[in-house]
Parts: structure tokens; C-alpha cells; sequence
């Protein structure tokens, strides 16, 4: 007899961070043109910018001790325990528009940002 149902484990709100489903769609298709299986999404915190703070959006096929996983419609996203508190309740979506395209984090912790965005505090 085995044990399986009770070594699964719930990760629904591991780390906090959404991903839409136009964000998932399109790191699906980046998937698919790289013609990799073995990616996830990365989202880190890392110092730097002009605001303190920069976030970083990669695929990684590793998982390293302190990794936090959810996954969205065949998806997984990772973040790390460091990065947990600055991101959680963010947002991570996709847009396509004739005035913004690519990912964009909407972050409630962030208190400001800089001019052109890419970094917070």
C-alpha cells in the first residue's frame, strides 16, 4: 500500500506571485521556440538600479534550496526565499499593444519606482 496522496504537497500560495494567463500563454511560446520542456520562470530581487531594486525575469532550469514553485496552466514560476517578500501579491502579465510590449510586474510593495522603470524601492 502506498502513501503517494499524502506526500503531495500544496503549493498554491508559495510564493505569492501571480502569473496571468497572457503572461503564461507567452512563456509558453517562448518555450516552444527554444523547443525546451525543462525551463521554469525565474522571478528574482536582486540590488541595484536607481531605486534600490531591480527585478529579474529568466528562464532556469534549476532549482536551487530556498526555491518557492507555483505553477499556472503548465507554467511553473520560481522565486526565491530572499525575493518572497518583495513580491508577494505582485502581478506578472503580458502585453501586447502598440504602445507597451513584454512583461510587466504590478507590485503593491513596491513604494516607487524610477523614471524609466526598471527598478523599485
Amino acid at each position: 500500500m502506498t502513501d503517494t496522496a499524502l506526500s503531495t504537497e500544496t503549493t498554491t500560495n508559495a510564493h505569492g506571485v501571480l502569473l496571468t494567463d497572457a503572461a503564461a500563454d507567452k512563456v509558453k511560446s517562448l518555450l516552444e521556440q527554444e523547443g525546451r520542456d525543462d525551463l521554469r520562470l525565474r522571478v528574482a530581487v536582486q540590488p541595484g538600479g536607481c531605486s534600490g531594486l531591480i527585478y529579474q525575469l529568466y528562464f532556469d532550469e534549476r532549482y536551487l534550496d530556498g526555491d518557492n514553485t507555483v505553477e499556472f496552466d503548465g507554467v511553473e514560476v520560481i522565486v526565491d526565499d530572499m525575493s518572497v517578500p518583495y513580491l508577494d501579491g505582485a502581478t506578472i502579465d503580458f502585453k501586447d499593444t502598440i504602445s507597451e510590449q513584454g512583461f510587466t510586474i504590478d507590485n503593491p510593495n513596491a513604494s516607487g519606482s524610477c523614471a524609466c522603470g526598471d527598478s523599485f524601492h
